[in-house]
């Protein structure tokens, strides 16, 4: 089992960081911080360009520690974090279905790194090596709660109207 844990964070985790490095830095065809933040500015994740950093950093930071079976249970939980918000944001009223656009690969991305959890990253991990090959159920939860959490948070801050246009200085301003 321990190759199959090492090949599924992997692919997870190697997706996580190329997802994250599309907001951070634009690379894999990404936009970058600023029209991602302008996105985000769209959904009413206000600042756009310091949420899309945020989203961006958790998404390669937890996509990477996962990859490397390192801080398995705070890995998760910043994955779930950033998928819960995006099902909050963009694809719960869309339904399940990913054709519709809905939450389907965000749900099994979350049921993935829970389930990874659970198991523990396996004995080819740095959990492993630092003696925690094993977290449990117990582990998984927090990480899901955690993961819920922060969204809540971020999503309770969301701005469903948009801002206000910014009034023009009168002309007879000084300057």
């Amino acid at each position: 089992m321990s190759f199959g844990l090492a090949a599924l964070r992997a692919l997870v985790g190697g997706l996580f960081i190329g997802h994250g490095t599309q907001k951070l830095f634009g690379w894999f065809g990404g936009h970058g911080p600023d029209a991602t933040g302008q996105a985000f500015e769209s959904m009413g994740l206000r600042p756009g360009k310091q949420n899309a950093l945020a989203a961006g950093a958790a998404e390669a930071g937890g996509g990477a520690l996962l990859a490397l079976g390192l801080f398995t249970p705070a890995a998760a939980a910043a994955l779930t974090g950033t998928m819960v918000t995006a099902i909050g944001t963009v694809h719960a009223p869309r339904g399940p279905w990913v054709t519709d656009g809905g939450w389907e690969y965000n749900g099994v991305l979350i049921a993935a790194v829970t389930a990874i959890v659970e198991a523990g990253p396996g004995r080819l991990s740095l959990d492993a090596a630092r003696g925690r090959e094993r977290w449990g159920s117990g582990w998984a939860l927090a990480s899901v709660a955690a993961g819920a959490a922060g969204a809540a948070f971020v999503l309770s801050r969301r701005e469903t109207e948009p801002p206000a246009p910014e009034e023009p200085a009168p002309a007879d301003a000084p300057a």
